[in-house]
């Protein structure tokens, strides 16, 4: 009989399998990013709860873009105090006070995850980027986001106000081993596909720029001997205009 990991792992090489299988949309995707990044646009990130991970995923990060600013709200991340960001994800209104200190513009990429897509923060974040004109990636369950009724006033999920969706291919709630014994699932894999995607579409935009004769602004690991000296000037460049850094 098979363990609970090897049940995991099984599962996951599954669900990658078929993440990865959205060959158009990850391209796609790649496209965008680095069509804002040779535009000098800007890669924002967001996501509340756990999803807040994947926001952070491609920011300041060996191999990562300069050009990355993570939208990084503590009352909507978990530790501050996770029940309460439960439901602040939900209060319409809050995502144009986040907002309200970014100037936005029709050269940004917005990438946003949220494996509901039922919450109104999210919802009116992507829409308030297509009113910009930016494009809105997001990372969501299918599988999940259909089983659910919206969050908010008008109805609408994540996926209905974004210019192109990812699967994260997750199951409804998230969690995917079964255990007897026990009431629902263990072992979550919406962060473990979410950020395989994420790093895909960014190497695959590093190419695409190099192949164009554009070589873009990365970091490096400060953990490398060359690495720390490499990133001050973009650091220095930079942290003026991304507060998280």
């Amino acid at each position: 009989m098979e363990k609970a990991f090897e049940r995991f792992h099984r599962l996951i090489l599954s669900k990658l399998k078929g993440a990865f299988s959205q060959e158009q949309e990850i391209l796609q995707a790649s496209e965008w990013v680095a069509s804002t990044i040779q535009n000098e646009g800007w890669i924002y990130t967001a996501g509340t709860g756990h999803s807040h991970l994947l926001a952070e995923e491609i920011f300041y990060r060996a191999g990562g873009f300069a050009r990355v600013y993570p939208i990084l709200d503590p009352p909507l991340m978990l530790h501050e105090s996770a029940s309460k960001s439960s439901l602040l994800e939900r209060e319409e209104g809050y995502a144009y006070k986040i907002l309200s200190q970014i100037n936005l513009s029709s050269k940004d990429t917005l990438i946003i995850a949220s494996n509901s897509g039922r919450n109104a923060v999210t919802i009116e974040l992507a829409q308030a980027f297509q009113n910009q004109g930016a494009k809105v990636i997001c990372i969501t369950n299918l599988a999940h986001s259909r089983s659910v009724v919206s969050r908010h006033s008008s109805g609408l999920k994540l996926y209905q106000v974004s210019d192109l969706v990812l699967d994260n291919q997750g199951e409804i709630g998230d969690a995917a081993v079964e255990i007897s014994g026990i009431p629902g699932k263990v072992g979550a894999t919406s962060t473990v596909i979410g950020a395989a995607l994420l790093q895909a579409i960014m190497a695959q935009a590093v190419e695409s720029l190099v192949k164009a004769g554009t070589i873009p602004e990365l970091f490096i690991s400060a953990n490398t001997e060359e690495g720390e000296k490499y990133n001050d000037s973009l650091l220095e460049k930079y942290k003026g205009q991304v507060p998280p850094l």
